[in-house]
């Protein structure tokens, strides 16, 4: 885990320094070691300082700074023959040596070649860059879980796990990188090839009880991939449908996980998650926050999270505490159920889609939801996690499970257009895991509203007479008074 980089210059000029400076922006995500390289040559230490002192020199170049989570962390970049390899992030299930060894072998005899294979044939939370003397190759998981943007100015192009890394260079039109595609980078800029995408399958007819089970296997199938080089873990806990199933199936995997749940004071959803997590039977720490600690940590949200969408914004600050109680305790995995509401239906719109258009434009925005997820929760959720030094892993977010769940029909999802419930299938899951009413027959509360954030935010922003979208865009100026973002 860490943070990775990769620059191109325009104008044939040495980029090592910009790599360097790139890693110095992305420092909260890795300390344990530090690495550039050319494409014959990599550079690892102790110290960012240490790599600028070295005299290496190449129109191409790509960095890593590393944040030691598991043994098989390695400092990278790492060298083959006539290239350079930046990987960040994991391959499910682990391998047995370490994910930069497995996709050095993939890459093997032709890198160039057989750069789609990483992302065809290897499941997992990833991003990478390959650098060769005249351009780099990147490329991003299916699903886009790992965070990873691009973008290009007069001189320089560039990739970057943080968009801070390219502002930094000047780059100020940053994207995000599209998941399931590779990127040929040189001096006229990015060429982008899909290779494994979220696609939306044909609608297959099954009996309810047969797409329970099958669902059921995939998960715990997925949870057993995300945890099985880990022996602690710990679960961001509502008490909701999808927390709580991805709690049970951590614990039927043997990981004996602690479940973490936050919120502000006299909040009654948070004291409902002490109830579920005592049904579960599963230890819980709750912790509860007030409005001055909302006031506190959001500078240091927006700087993560980059941006000020009010939605995003409302759900990273819950999320930071739970990260940083997850530190604490010393667990350096964080499960959650990120995707369930995509997948089967959870949000309280679809009803609305479902009446004013019918059931195939609802099917049509789930789809769009599940390929558009990276860029509206998982790289909010990474960024916030990965400063806490927190790895974040997501069971629902499997391309296998997303190709199966899209193929279900709407039917074992939403059952009419007033469904006070829906997610009907993934409720028959939990119910076949043995869990209890009050958790399967749980109605959706998006952790905003849950955990009392929004409306401490709302007031917060009255308080400073400013609508709160004026009150978020005024501290992000603040904590990047050089940005020229537009939100």
């Amino acid at each position: 885990m860490g943070a990775m980089v990769a620059v191109v210059s325009k104008k044939n000029e040495n980029v090592i320094p910009k790599a360097a400076l790139m890693l110095q922006e992305l420092m909260h995500r890795g300390v344990d070691a530090h690495g550039v390289a050319s494409p014959n040559q990599v550079i690892v230490a102790k110290s960012i300082k240490e790599l600028t002192d070295e005299k290496a020199t190449s129109s191409t170049a790509l960095g890593y700074n590393l944040s030691r989570i598991l043994p098989r962390d390695c400092p990278q970049p790492a060298q083959g023959e006539g290239f350079s390899l930046v990987f960040e992030g994991r391959l499910f299930p682990p391998p047995s040596l370490s994910e930069v060894d497995e996709v050095m072998e993939g890459l093997k005899p032709n890198p160039q070649r057989n750069a789609a294979y990483v992302i065809e044939k290897l499941n997992g939370s990833y991003a990478f860059a390959i650098s060769y003397p005249d351009r780099v190759i990147a490329g991003r998981d299916t699903m886009g879980t790992n965070p990873l943007y691009y973008g290009e100015n007069e001189t320089t192009c560039a990739v970057a796990s943080e968009r801070k890394a390219l502002w930094a260079l000047g780059i100020k039109n940053v994207k995000s990188f599209p998941p399931g595609n590779l990127a040929i980078i040189n001096a006229h800029g990015f060429s982008f090839q899909p290779v494994k995408t979220v696609t939306q399958p044909p609608l297959e007819p099954v009996q309810t009880e047969t797409a329970a089970k099958l669902l059921q296997d995939l998960l715990l199938k997925s949870t057993r991939d995300r945890v099985a080089d880990v022996e602690k873990v710990a679960v961001a806990f509502s008490g909701g449908l999808d927390s709580s199933i991805i709690a049970v199936l951590a614990k039927i995997c043997g990981t004996n996980p602690h479940l973490i749940s936050v919120g502000l004071e006299d909040q009654p959803e948070v004291r409902y998650a002490e109830t579920a997590a005592e049904a579960l039977g599963l230890p819980l720490h709750l912790q509860t926050y007030t409005i001055s600690d909302v006031e506190e940590v959001l500078p240091q949200v927006l700087w993560l999270i980059e941006e000020t969408d009010i939605v995003k914004v409302g759900v990273a600050i819950p999320f930071y505490w739970t990260a940083k109680i997850s530190s604490k305790l010393g667990r350096h995995v964080l499960l959650t159920g990120q995707g369930g509401d995509e997948l089967f239906g959870g949000y309280r719109r679809y009803l609305q889609e479902y009446t004013q258009f019918g059931a195939l434009a609802v099917q049509d925005a789930m789809y769009r939801d599940v390929a558009s997820s990276y860029e509206t929760n998982f790289q909010r959720d990474n960024q916030v996690c990965s400063f806490n030094k927190v790895e974040l892993r997501l069971p629902f977010a499997d391309r296998e499970v997303a190709q199966f769940s899209l193929g279900l029909p709407l039917s074992m999802k939403i059952d009419c257009m007033d469904d006070p419930l829906r997610k009907r299938v993934l409720r028959q899951v939990a119910q076949s895991l043995g869990m209890p009413p009050l958790i399967v027959n749980k109605t959706k509360k998006a952790v905003q509203y849950a955990t009392g954030v929004d409306k401490a935010l709302r007031r917060l922003a009255k308080r400073k007479r400013l609508t709160l979208q004026s009150m978020l865009k005024t501290a992000f100026r603040r904590v990047y008074p050089n940005s020229e973002k537009n939100d």
